[in-house]
């Protein structure tokens, strides 16, 4: 298996850390940050007004990005994409931009039991405040207007067959605008948003070794046309006058104020990077240590993967909790893990508390998510960090 922590910079001086909370953030490679350094060094100017060349370079490099981010995920265009703070803030914007004025009182909005709260919670307060129902895991129907999923589950890693399920649901309700939540997809796997026929599709640099502060709302052009912009300010305006304004053209409309723009240029030299060790790669890669992991996992009999507990149909989230008297906490296993091998879990319920509830484990889970980065060895201090967790608590 071949090891890849020589493009990552934090290894030079954490020889020994263990990372496997790349679910929650991804480790960033060194050309990532250069790419990020250049700007900052080179050509660290505002983009799109400034008439003199290193604001033309930044606005280039920039807009260079959305068609990178546009041939990644297999968009028509790159006006479909609008560069946001991150998955969150895109998933409020599909809410506060469409669904809140192309909806109405007593249209149905789902969602599944097994969404991040960030696609739980915007889609359940528009509802309440906008008399729209709201639907957990129901089946669609001619009144459903509105379906937010998960590509990949944060928690159970499993991966969802949108492809087939939106088909599926355009045939009940023609008219269905799906939101699909990419935050735990793009990094790992091949997506392609002609294929799977979403309306919106949101995702996070920060989740796929690229810097925090920025992410991407992906939309059909035809939505973005049905949308009102959320944010007002400079960047985004045609026209403004004391009595009323107008907005810009195509993505500037949604993207008011100074962007990210170093985070946006990262973003670009991320799909680099992702290109350049080759998807097919990562996929590889992924699968060998999600099959190692959950084959090591599976034979401490005090462990219990939440879900299924095979290596199929999923990519490399393994979620664990235990059921034997006297263990401690989630965050208490985390705790020595961390601190006495450094092997970096989630412990908690990696906010999807109702699936949590669905499953019945109140107390939270232990969350291991792979990253390129990550090797065999990786899993194997794991592995010896639950077998001091056990003598801890069981054997003391």
């Amino acid at each position: 298996m071949k090891n890849y922590k020589k493009y990552f910079l934090i290894f030079d001086k954490n020889a020994d850390l263990h990372y496997l909370d790349s679910g929650a953030t991804t480790l960033k490679p060194k050309m990532v940050l250069e790419k990020m350094m250049e700007y900052y060094t080179e050509y660290s100017a505002n983009i799109h007004r400034g008439l003199y060349p290193i604001s033309e370079k930044a606005t280039e490099e920039y807009e260079n990005t959305r068609q990178k981010v546009a041939d990644f995920i297999g968009a028509k265009y790159p006006g479909e994409i609008v560069f946001t703070s991150g998955t969150t803030d895109s998933l409020n914007l599909a809410a506060a931009g469409w669904a809140k004025r192309n909806l109405k009182a007593g249209d149905e909005v789902m969602v599944t039991i097994a969404e991040h709260h960030s696609n739980f919670v915007p889609w359940q307060q528009l509802a309440l405040k906008n008399n729209f129902k709201f639907v957990v895991s129901g089946e669609v129907t001619k009144k459903t207007k509105l379906l937010a999923i998960n590509h990949v589950s944060n928690v159970l890693g499993t991966v969802t067959p949108i492809k087939s399920i939106i088909k599926k649901a355009r045939e009940i309700s023609p008219e269905i605008c799906v939101v699909v939540d990419g935050a735990q997809a793009v990094g790992h796997m091949p997506v392609d948003m002609v294929d799977l026929d979403a309306d919106f599709y949101a995702f996070s640099g920060h989740k796929m070794y690229g810097p925090t502060g920025v992410g991407v709302l992906y939309g059909k052009a035809k939505r973005w046309l049905e949308m009102e912009p959320t944010r007002f300010g400079g960047g985004m305006i045609k026209t403004v006058s004391t009595t009323e304004s107008t907005w810009a053209d195509g993505p500037e409309k949604f993207e008011a104020g100074t962007p990210p723009i170093a985070e946006v240029i990262g973003l670009g030299a991320t799909i680099d990077f992702i290109k350049e060790i080759g998807r097919e790669n990562i996929v590889k890669h992924e699968k060998e240590l999600t099959d190692y992991l959950i084959e090591k996992i599976n034979k401490i009999e005090w462990l219990k993967i939440m879900g299924l507990g095979i290596s199929s149909g999923r990519l490399g989230v393994v979620s664990m909790y235990s059921e034997a008297p006297g263990m401690g906490t989630s965050h208490d296993m985390a705790d020595i893990l961390g601190r006495e091998f450094n092997v970096c879990v989630r412990a908690g319920h990696h906010c999807a508390m109702p699936l949590h509830t669905q499953f019945g484990v109140e107390t939270g889970t232990v969350r291991v998510s792979l990253g390129i980065y990550n090797t065999k060895e990786d899993v194997d201090e794991l592995i010896k960090g639950l077998e001091k967790v056990w003598m801890t608590f069981i054997k003391k």
